[in-house]
């Protein structure tokens, strides 16, 4: 982070927060510590507001065109879904400046999502961080240790660049054709991690566990610390072993237990944890096959395939 010295630094901007959500918040608060003037923030929930008053204390609170009307910078940290249409609709309201730096927060996105904001002359940036925030003060402790995935115009990308390292950040550049599939990537690793870490948690106090998160707690960590040391190289488990019979025993306590979630997220984990163990040689083919039979579809109970009387098709 920078030192109270940024202040007096040249090349300090004023940057309007749209959206004070656990990433607007923090960004906004990262980038006032780099030393730039945090001029306004967009805050309507309780919750948001809590955050622009903790994090960006002494900052008003402001409609948006008033934020952008202030600002050198302007930070879009709004739900992918809703960007589009902002973006749209404050071009409408001819809002956007020439030479202002628009920069959104969304991963799924890169900059061509800004075009109405670039018609008018603005600069599109788009900065992701690859970091899951609570919103709180927390947050920027971590931000040394976070990647963000930036997209720009081959000219102004060294600003997207620069904001992330005066955020204390790194930056790594995201094509932008290729940001759905990294965004994909980062759900799918800290989204799902989350789900299955529910999952097993409930199964685990259905039994009667009283702590479950002190008996997944240290697995999952050792787990997730090989993982990324050693890659598939640290799978342990019946799935890797080619221990057919104990997946079937998984799967039919499974079955046996009210968590049709759990049950489908199980079996599908399971089958692209095979899969991969057989590209890679972790299992035989015949090992494999085995797994994979012991994970199959399997129809209904109650379908056609499911009666005594069932007949294949003449």
């Amino acid at each position: 982070m920078a030192t109270a010295d940024a202040s007096r630094r040249p090349g300090r901007l004023g940057v309007g927060v749209v959206g004070a959500g656990r990433v607007g918040a923090v960004l906004g608060a990262a980038l006032r510590s780099a030393g730039h003037a945090v001029v306004g923030v967009s805050a309507v929930s309780a919750a948001s507001l809590e955050r622009a008053e903790n994090l960006l204390p002494g900052v008003p609170v402001l409609e948006i065109p008033d934020i952008i009307e202030r600002s050198e910078l302007v930070l879009l940290a709004v739900p992918d879904d809703a960007l589009p249409t902002l973006v749209e609709g404050l071009a409408q309201l001819g809002v956007w400046q020439a030479g202002q730096l628009v920069v959104h927060t969304s991963g799924r996105y890169g900059t061509s999502v800004l075009a109405p904001a670039r018609a008018a002359g603005a600069i599109p940036l788009a900065i992701h961080p690859a970091m899951t925030f609570t919103g709180l003060s927390l947050d920027l402790g971590r931000l040394p240790d976070t990647m963000f995935g930036i997209t720009a115009p081959a000219v102004v990308l060294p600003i997207a660049q620069a904001l992330v390292v005066e955020m204390g950040a790194e930056p790594v550049v995201i094509e932008e054709e290729s940001r759905a599939l990294y965004h994909a990537a980062l759900a799918h690793a800290s989204n799902h991690l989350v789900t299955i870490a529910a999952q097993s948690a409930q199964l685990l106090a259905d039994l009667g566990v009283q702590h479950p998160d002190r008996m997944l707690g240290p697995l999952m960590k050792a787990s997730l610390e090989n993982a990324l040391s050693s890659g598939e190289g640290a799978l342990t488990g019946p799935v890797a072993r080619g221990d057919a019979t104990t997946v079937s025993a998984h799967r039919a306590a499974l079955e046996a237990h009210d968590a049709p979630d759990t049950r489908q997220a199980y079996l599908g984990m399971a089958r692209a944890t095979a899969l991969r163990a057989l590209e890679r040689g972790v299992l035989s083919p015949g090992q494999g096959a085995s797994i994979l039979a012991a994970l199959a579809d399997r129809p209904a109970p109650g379908s056609p395939d499911q009666r005594p009387d069932a007949r294949p098709p003449a």
